[in-house]
């Protein structure tokens, strides 16, 4: 989507919902290594009851939107880097909408994990057909996430 002078990522972790993230639980806290000085927005996702809402972006009826697609235009984000639980619910449909929006889109493995581990190289591949590419933490696209200013 942009060229080496107009990269400018984002990180979107999911999920720190109850069920996989009890609040005041060492899971439900951010990792010290991440530079919380950086964090420009938290944006909470399924807060209409009434739907179930795995994507940060939308429920899949496009009826609760969360922002977050709005936000990320405005700041002209290029890349957009997801990481959080499950990666085959929460982080794969977060991702499905990212590239959806036209963002170049990255799953960090090690910030991943999927609920069904049996299926999830499956899961994987299907994802990739829809173009999200798969990355870990001593690549040369989360390098350059690294070293953006």
């Amino acid at each position: 989507m942009a060229d080496e002078k107009q990269f400018k990522p984002a990180l979107i972790i999911v999920d720190f919902q109850e069920d996989f993230c009890p609040p005041g639980t060492e899971g439900a806290e951010l990792v010290p290594e991440l530079d919380v000085s950086r964090v420009h927005a938290v944006i909470e996702k399924g807060q209409d009851e009434r739907v179930e809402m795995y994507s940060a972006f939308y429920d899949p009826f496009r009826l609760s939107d969360s922002g977050l697609a709005g936000m990320l235009k405005e700041q002209e984000v290029t890349d957009v880097y997801v990481v959080g639980l499950a990666g085959d619910y929460c982080v794969q449909a977060t991702a499905e909408h990212a590239v959806e929006e036209g963002y170049q889109t990255w799953i960090v493995e090690e910030g991943t994990r999927p609920v069904m581990q049996d299926t999830w190289e499956e899961c994987k591949r299907e994802m990739e057909k829809k173009g999200i590419k798969f990355t870990c933490m001593d690549s040369e696209a989360v390098d350059r996430v690294k070293t953006f200013t």
